[in-house]
């Protein structure tokens, strides 16, 4: 019985210190926003077609399920008119697409990494997104299609980030030509990988990005935050998904990610939140009140600017996650890129100011 305890209590200690790491109850905040003004019409209509999306993968599993969500997601940016060119990238390991709005800049780039939970989505799934910020940042997006889970490992998926980081830093689309700006931009899960990647490059000694955006980010697998738990209700996008989840204890979870990952939650590379969040370039995260990784956004920004980085968040009430995506028949997304493109120009003119342009 002695021997039991003694395993039981090893157990839980090894999980608690070492899988999830420390205790960031510390950043969360007592203020609870209340929703003001209502949502737009048009956003009771998404919200709608998500919850048919919801009704169709009931009594899915496994492949069948993840199939279905990888076909859902490929036609989120259907019957949409576009501007832009896109342009197929398929270079060694590297593959993508160019994202080039009429006279866009190509010595200006912007590195867009999708989302989808990692198990989905795909440069032409986010088209939508892509076509935008190529407008408004006047740049050559490149929009990467990095390896996906299951098929692939986690690290696989980080290694494609890095190395189109490094090489949008020397090329274009018309290839090697000279960086006049840089940033990188991602969705949740695409989101984390955006934030991952801007620490790896300031510890690499990099050039670091100009600005970042980060659109609905996860910023920690150990799923402590409390919005995950109290938005399930709130949230239509990824409750269906992923709110069985929250009955789950954690520290099965936090084993479960450890095996199938190679990765512990405390590890910055998968949980941004986690790492050293001094040193980084200017950095807008917009997220939704209403959504499970409200509280992932809140602890980022939190540690973030105590440790001085320039990073701010944008909060909405009631959006879905990732609204952004449903542009241009949602208000809010219009407001969304309004602010993005002001967050854009606001960078450059404390770059310029410095250099003395």
């Amino acid at each position: 019985m002695d021997l039991l305890i003694l395993f039981i209590l090893v157990f839980i200690g090894f999980s608690y210190r070492y899988l999830r790491g420390e205790n960031l109850a510390y950043l969360d905040s007592n203020l609870i926003p209340q929703p003001v003004g209502e949502p737009s019409e048009e956003h009771h209509a998404v919200v709608a077609s998500l919850g048919e999306f919801a009704a169709a993968g009931r009594g899915q599993r496994g492949r069948a399920r993840l199939q279905l969500i990888r076909d859902y997601m490929e036609t989120m940016s259907d019957d949409k008119s576009f501007g832009s060119e896109f342009r197929p990238v398929t270079q060694g390991r590297l593959r993508g697409e160019w994202v080039l709005a009429p006279g866009a800049d190509s010595r200006r780039r912007l590195l867009y990494i999708h989302g989808g939970a990692w198990m989905a989505g795909s440069p032409v799934s986010h088209r939508a997104i892509t076509d935008k910020l190529s407008v408004l940042a006047d740049a050559a997006v490149f929009s990467l299609d990095y390896r996906l889970l299951p098929e692939h490992s986690r690290q696989d998926g980080i290694d494609d980030c890095r190395a189109a980081y490094q090489w949008l830093l020397t090329n274009g689309p018309e290839g090697a030509e000279v960086l006049d700006f840089m940033a990188v931009a991602g969705d949740s899960a695409g989101g984390n990988l955006t934030l991952s990647l801007l620490a790896w490059a300031r510890d690499a000694g990099l050039r670091a990005a100009d600005a970042a955006i980060a659109l609905s980010p996860a910023t920690d697998a150990s799923l402590t935050s409390p919005s995950l738990s109290s938005n399930v209700g709130s949230d239509p996008m990824l409750g269906p998904v992923f709110g069985k989840l929250t009955a789950i204890p954690r520290i099965f979870l936090w084993w479960g990610s450890w095996f199938s990952t190679r990765f512990r939650s405390a590890d910055p590379v998968v949980s941004p939140l986690r790492g050293d969040l001094s040193g980084l370039p200017p950095v807008l995260i917009q997220v939704s009140e209403a959504e499970m990784l409200f509280d992932d956004t809140r602890r980022y920004v939190t540690k973030a600017q105590a440790a001085g980085s320039p990073v701010v968040m944008q909060a909405w009430p009631y959006m879905v996650h990732v609204w952004q995506i449903f542009t241009p028949e949602l208000p809010e997304a219009e407001e969304a890129y309004a602010n993005i493109e002001e967050f854009l120009v606001s960078v450059e003119g404390r770059s310029a100011a410095v250099s003395g342009e």
